[in-house]
This record gives structure tokens, sequence and C-alpha cells, in this order.
């Protein structure tokens, strides 16, 4: 099997078949919705909150609202009320089954609930998956996160409608660190592997360091790319404004962070510090260029067109070229 990351991949050029970049679609089809981009911001508390998600699906986006001190049952009234789709978090404890039950009872179906834990592959995941399906049968669920081949046909089979790649590879995940398991170093040939058993839609988590990666990401079959950092520090991010030596920057920490729990236990997340870029809308007209962009590299007009194109893998014992003949 090849390892390798986003850094040692660069995909090839096929001939142009555009006048314009412009023409290219960068849209994706998620459940029974298209949105604009194939990228969704990661559901952390430093990344999204409810203005920025209404925000986002009056626009066409994709987004999943985090889970944490959050009134699921609220948001999901306040984003119906405004004509919007509601996707909301769950964990797997009996705090989100009472949740569940409230949503039915007051006859509300969020259109997206993605079950969000650390590691996905798990009889707690299965149990939530059957309930979502038994309760909330109109809900498209993603679950994860997940790592191999196995946790995706287990997930695919418990009934989950998407699943999401990824465990530890985070800009401010320390998975590898505390527990030695985990994706990150090689989180692009995580997500082929578990792409080729994958009949549903993958979300590729974590690792993502430029909008290049994007591209990358859906040739080895993602569907959808969750991004953290890229996103933190925007004008807009929830996160904390912390002013060093005169620059601007933006709390950004993991879930799994003892600043998100609270408390040091089974920590697996750190807090760093990201420069205020600017307008979250524009940089997702930014990355939507540049996906275009990619998409005309390919040779192609529509986004899955760059699932058709060759690769190469920079240095090491896995170098050289890939062809799909």
């Amino acid at each position: 099997m090849e390892i390798f990351d986003y850094d040692n991949i660069l995909l090839l050029p096929r001939k142009c078949r555009v006048e314009s970049r412009s023409e290219c679609d960068a849209s994706v089809e998620l459940g029974s919705r298209r949105f604009r981009l194939p990228v969704v911001p990661a559901n952390m508390k430093t990344v999204v909150d409810e203005s920025i998600c209404i925000w986002m699906a009056q626009n066409g986006y994709f987004y999943v609202m985090h889970r944490f001190d959050l009134d699921n049952i609220q948001f999901v009234k306040d984003m119906h009320a405004k004509g919007c789709y509601a996707s909301i978090s769950l964990g797997v404890k009996k705090p989100d089954y009472d949740t569940v039950d409230q949503l039915v009872a007051l006859g509300l179906t969020p259109e997206y609930i993605t079950i969000d834990i650390a590691h996905g592959h798990a009889d707690s995941v299965k149990n939530m998956i059957g309930y979502l399906k038994q309760h909330l049968p109109k809900a498209f669920v993603i679950a994860g996160n997940v790592a191999t081949p196995e946790a995706i046909i287990d997930l695919e089979n418990w009934g989950a409608d998407a699943t999401k790649v990824g465990v530890g590879p985070g800009k401010v995940c320390i998975t590898k660190l505390k527990t030695g398991f985990g994706t990150g170093g090689w989180q692009l040939s995580a997500l082929k592997w578990c792409a080729r058993v994958a009949t549903k839609p993958i979300i590729a988590d974590g690792g993502i360091r430029s909008h290049g990666d994007i591209a990358k990401s859906i040739r080895f079959g993602a569907s959808m790319v969750m991004i953290g950092s890229l996103f933190a520090g925007h004008e807009e991010s929830p996160g904390k404004t912390v002013e060093v030596d005169g620059e601007l920057f933006k709390e950004y920490y993991g879930s799994a962070s003892d600043f998100n729990k609270g408390e040091y236990k089974h920590v697996e997340g750190k807090r760093i510090l990201e420069p205020v870029k600017g307008k979250l809308a524009d940089t997702l007209i930014e990355m939507e260029q540049d996906v275009q962009s990619s998409i005309s590299y390919s040779g192609g007009t529509k986004l899955m067109d760059v699932r058709k194109v060759n690769y190469v893998i920079l240095g090491g014992d896995n170098a050289g070229e890939h062809l799909l003949m």
C-alpha cells in the first residue's frame, strides 16, 4: 500500500476543454441538496456559530453546526424559521438520545445529522445510527470519524448515508502524539484506501493546508472536504480575538482540547492562534475559483472530472508516476 499525504502528491494536467475557468462547475450534491462547493467548515466552536451557519445556508454552502454548549432543538427551530436547512451534530450519550426524542415529539427533522465522535468505528455509533434511522428516517446521517476500510463498510451497513474519514490529521489535533493512532501524516492515502470500498459519499476531515488539497481530496475519493484551520481566524469566526505585538489573531482549538472540554481529561487537541484573514465570504469565493481552476487543469468541466487524472508521488520509496491506464 502506498503511503502519502497532501504534500507528497501532485495531480497531472490533461488537455483543457474550457475557454475560461469560470465555466467549470465546482458544485457537489450531498443528500437531496446541491452545494456551491465541496467544502464544509469543521463543526468546532472556534470555526462556526449560528450566524455563520445561517449565512452559509442562505448562500448555497454546506455547514455542520457543532454540538458543544448548544440547544440543538432551538437551533433547528431557528434555521427552519428562516427557511434554511438544519444540519446538526450529535454525540452518542444519553443527552443526545434525549435530543432525538425531543425532535420527534416536536415534529422537527433536521435535514442533516452528523454523529461526531473521535473514534467512530464503535457500537455506540451503530446504536445511534439505528436510533436515528428508526425515529428520524428522513434525516441524512453522516457518521464518523473513521480511518479504515473495515470501518467504512460497517458504518455504511449500519445505515450511515455518508462517512467522515480522518483520525487526528488536523492542525490542532495531537491524537497521534497522545495515543499512537490515527491518519496524521498519511490522511490522503487513508482516504484513497477507504474510498476503494465506499459506496456512499465520504467527507475527508482534516489535514487540509491549502486550497489545492481540496482537489487532491476529490481525486482520491472524497465528495466533500471538512476544513478547520483555513476557516478559523476570519472576522466572523467565533474564536476569541487576541492581539500579539500589534497583530490580530483568533483562537482556534480542537474539540478534544481542554479549552473545549473545560477540563484536562482525555485531551487530544490543542489551542493555536490563527492570523485574522478577513471575511469568510471572500475566502469561499477564492476557494471556488481555485477549485474551478483545478477542474480546468483536469481537462474537465465539473467537479468529479478531477477523479480522472493521473498523479505523481514526490520523494520517498513510493515516488513515481501513477497512471490510470
